[in-house]
C-alpha cells in the first residue's frame, strides 16, 4: 500500500563539530516537525557531527586537527547518539532519516560517510555508508559498500537514500529504482567551493563557482524522472560558528571566511516523479501559520510536504525503466550487498571445552 506521506526535511546546521550538541538539537527539531505531524524527519548530509567543507581549501597540512576532531566527534552506528535518535523515533512515531559521520570499533581513523534510517518504533532499518567520496572528500572517509543499497518498506511506500554525488551514480540509483522505490531522498552538504571569486572584478561575484542548487537539482530531477518517484533534496545550512572553526588557526584564515561566507548555500526542496519542482511549506513555531516556500537555501527551518506517492504509478506507463521499458536479455547488473569487513578472524574451539582439557593443556 502507498499513500500520502508528511515529509520534513531539515534545512539545518549542526553545533559543529559537536556530535552530542548537534544530536540534541536534531532531537529538538524531531519534535517540532512530529508537532506539525510529518511521518518521515531527514537531516543533511553527516548532519553529526559536522561536513568537512575545510578540505576544499585548507591545505593536507594544516588539515590534521579537524581530522582528528572530526575522528573524535563521529558516533558508532549503535552509540549513545544514536540510541538517542532511536528513543526520539519511538516518542514521536516518526521515521528518521540521519546522515552521520560513522567511526568504527576497528580504527580510530577509518571513518564512513553514512546515512541511517530509522523507524518509528526505534529500530534501525538501514545503514548506508556512501560508495565513493567525492573530490576532497577523500581526505575524511573510506569507501563505503553496497550492503545499504537498500529501499525501506514503509506504510507509505518504499523509501531510498543516496548521498550527494551517489546521485551522479547511474547503477547505484538503478540499483534503488529495482526496489520499487516511490521516494528518493539525497542529502547533500551547505557549500561545495571549487572556485575563488575576484573580488576586485565587478562581474565575477562567484557565479563561476561550482553551481550548487543547479548541479543538485538536475541529478536529484533526472533520477525521479527515470523512477517515476518523488524526491527530497535536504542540504545543510552553513552558520557563522561552522565558518569560524574551519577559518581558526589557518595562515589564509581572512580568505577561507571570505570564500565561506560567498560560496553558494545547498537548497532544501522536493520535486514530483516528473522531475518537477513542489512548493513545500513552512510553520511558524509561534502560530502555526503554514507559508508556501519553493525551497529553504540562506536560512535554517523544516520545510514540508505532503506527498502522495500512488502518484508515482502513472509515469510507469510512459517509462518503466526497470520493467517493461528495459531489456534485462541485453543489460545484467549485479549488486554486491555484502558489508565488507578489514578483517575475518576464523578461531580454533575452546581448548577448555571438553572435560579435563584445563588439566591436559600446557601454556607453552
Amino acid at each position: 500500500m502507498v499513500g500520502p506521506i508528511r515529509v520534513a526535511a531539515c534545512h539545518a546546521a549542526p553545533v559543529f563539530l559537536s556530535a552530542r550538541a548537534t544530536t540534541q538539537k536534531a532531537i529538538s527539531f524531531i519534535k517540532t516537525a512530529s508537532k506539525n505531524s510529518a511521518n518521515l524527519v531527514i537531516f543533511p548530509e553527516t548532519y553529526i557531527p559536522a561536513f568537512p567543507v575545510w578540505s576544499s581549501m585548507r591545505a593536507p597540512t594544516e588539515n590534521h586537527d579537524l581530522f582528528k576532531r572530526m575522528a573524535e566527534q563521529s558516533i558508532l552506528a549503535d552509540g549513545e547518539e544514536i540510541q538517542a535518535l532511536q528513543s526520539a523515533a519511538q516518542e514521536t512515531k516518526t521515521y528518521l532519516s540521519v546522515g552521520i559521520s560513522e567511526r568504527t570499533r576497528y580504527s580510530s581513523g577509518t571513518l564512513f560517510n553514512s546515512n541511517i534510517f530509522i523507524g518509528p518504533d526505534g529500530r534501525i532499518l538501514n545503514l548506508h555508508r556512501k560508495l565513493m567520496p567525492t573530490f576532497f572528500e577523500k581526505l575524511t572517509w573510506a569507501p563505503g559498500d553496497g550492503h545499504g543499497l537498500k529501499v525501506v518498506e514503509t506504510p507509505f511506500g518504499n523509501i531510498g537514500n543516496l548521498i550527494c554525488g551517489e546521485n551522479t551514480n547511474p547503477l547505484a540509483r538503478y540499483s534503488l529504482i529495482a526496489q520499487a522505490e516511490h521516494l528518493h531522498i539525497s542529502t547533500w552538504p551547505a557549500a561545495w567551493p571549487t572556485r575563488v571569486a575576484d573580488p576586485n572584478s565587478a562581474q565575477d561575484t562567484g557565479a563561476r563557482n561550482y553551481d550548487n542548487v543547479a548541479a543538485n537539482r538536475i541529478r536529484a530531477a533526472a533520477h525521479c524522472f527515470e523512477a517515476k518517484a518523488f524526491g527530497v533534496l535536504c542540504s545543510g545550512h552553513l552558520d557563522e560558528q561552522a565558518i569560524e572553526t574551519m577559518a581558526a588557526g589557518a595562515p589564509d584564515a581572512e580568505h577561507i571566511t571570505r570564500v565561506l561566507r560567498t560560496s553558494q548555500r545547498g537548497a532544501t526542496m522536493f520535486l514530483d516523479p516528473t522531475g518537477a519542482p513542489i512548493p513545500g511549506f513552512t510553520v511558524d513555531v509561534t502560530t502555526g501559520e503554514k507559508k508556501e516556500v519553493d525551497f529553504l537555501q540562506k536560512e535554517e527551518g523544516i520545510l514540508y510536504a505532503d506527498l502522495n506517492l500512488a502518484d508515482c504509478v502513472e509515469g510507469k506507463q510512459y517509462h518503466d525503466v526497470v520493467g517493461g521499458y528495459q531489456r534485462h536479455d541485453v543489460f545484467k547488473l549485479t549488486v554486491n550487498r555484502e558489508r565488507q569487513v578489514p578483517i575475518r578472524f576464523h578461531d580454533p574451539p575452546n581448548l577448555f571445552a571438553e572435560k579435563g582439557d584445563q588439566e591436559n593443556f600446557t601454556a607453552s
